[in-house]
């Protein structure tokens, strides 16, 4: 038997469900209007070839839990399956997928219905955490589509636009205070006193070493001594986003390359030689006990008490209290990089894998200010009707005989 529903959802809008029989009982299948249902339901192949493909995820829960399985054991879309940290997100989204009171079964959702969930998630939750989510659901269910379990995408175009963290132009520290930065670190690692400059023989070297390469802090924390070369450093690891372990970069964008200044390539490398002590990560820094460090105490201990030593401090008002912060953190040293590549008008794609983003979007969203004023100095001011008119003079004197 092979019938057609009618379906209104919350919204007052109308969908189709063509039910019929499948090798696994009743199937499913939800059109926009009555005449694909109709020509759905006297199409006896497609409904074959519609039951091959297999809706073995019946529920959202089902789609989830699936969903996660491949993010953690295969990978999705052909990619890396995902790192611990990742997954613990992951998961955290997918429960409040599941909180939500789906009344239908996977296929039997359409765009109506996404679009609910959407104002549901944004009744409950932030922006921000909304748009994550969706784009997890929306994830799944392009996996399912890819898979056969779903026939169509029913929640594309349907998202939040999240405030982005590119939005207020990045922090670029100068030149002056860069070289301010390095000189104190010089002279914080010839310290007469024995403990200070025990902390700084570390300490300095990656604090070049950030400014040199421009890598993310959970990247040169991470840094194996077998990844250093004859001209650079391979970036191909990093802490995990909770610092709980070391991973792989997050994406493939971010494995690359960096070619570092003589100076700073024997720095780190005298002290992955002479100083670190053996463990067994093959670091460059490790701590006392063979371990990595903290990003936090790399922020509090090191980069927050170089930048007081060398004055780069600025006073903040919080509430009724006044308090002294250092002027930068250590992912501005990444910024600064970045400046310097666009100052010496290094190509936008070079950049890019330099700084290890995954689309040249990123870079152009967070660097693009800086680009245009470089482009902007380069070029005079010329306008439309001035070029027309040296033109046209130019094609009068060429006439002349």
């Amino acid at each position: 038997m092979t019938d057609i529903r009618k379906r209104v959802g919350r919204d007052g809008r109308a969908t189709y469900q063509v039910r019929f029989r499948g090798p696994r009982g009743y199937e499913y299948r939800t059109f926009d209007s009555a005449k694909e249902a109709r020509a759905f339901r006297e199409d006896a192949t497609a409904q074959k070839r519609a039951s091959r493909r297999g809706a073995t995820t019946v529920t959202v829960e089902q789609g989830v839990q699936k969903w996660l399985d491949i993010c953690e054991k295969e990978g999705r879309d052909g990619r890396e399956p995902v790192t611990r940290y990742t997954l613990d997100n992951y998961e955290y989204r997918a429960e409040i997928i599941k909180s939500y009171d789906w009344d239908k079964d996977l296929q039997e959702l359409s765009k109506p219905d996404i679009v609910q969930f959407r104002s549901w998630l944004l009744q409950n939750h932030s922006r921000d955490v909304s748009s994550k989510v969706l784009t997890s659901f929306h994830s799944m269910i392009k996996e399912l589509v890819g898979r056969g379990e779903l026939s169509q995408d029913i929640a594309a175009g349907v998202h939040v636009t999240a405030s982005s963290r590119y939005d207020e132009p990045v922090v670029i520290p100068s030149e002056r205070d860069i070289q301010q930065l390095l000189a104190t670190a010089d002279r914080l690692a010839n310290s007469k006193n024995l403990q200070t400059q025990r902390t700084w023989l570390r300490y300095r070297p990656m604090l070049y070493l950030a400014v040199d390469s421009g890598m993310r802090p959970q990247e040169y924390l991470a840094l194996a001594r077998a990844s250093i070369r004859d001209k650079g450093v391979e970036v191909d690891r990093a802490l995990d986003g909770g610092g709980t372990e070391i991973s792989v970069t997050k994406t493939r964008a971010g494995r690359r390359f960096i070619d570092l200044s003589p100076d700073t390539l024997d720095m780190v490398r005298h002290y992955a030689r002479h100083h670190a002590i053996e463990n067994d990560y093959d670091l460059v820094f490790p701590t006392r006990t063979g371990k990595w460090q903290s990003v936090r105490n790399w922020r509090s201990r090191g980069f927050a008490a170089v930048c007081e030593e060398a004055g780069l401090m600025v006073k903040e008002k919080i509430g009724r209290r006044t308090i002294e912060r250092p002027k930068y953190k250590p992912y501005d040293l990444r910024h600064f990089y970045a400046s310097m590549l666009i100052d010496q008008r290094v190509n936008l794609k070079r950049i890019q894998t330099l700084m290890g983003h995954r689309n040249i979007q990123t870079t152009l969203n967070v660097y693009g200010h800086l680009i245009e004023r470089v482009e902007a100095q380069e070029h005079a001011r010329v306008s439309v009707l001035s070029c027309m008119n040296r033109a046209t003079r130019d094609e009068h004197v060429a006439t002349v005989t």
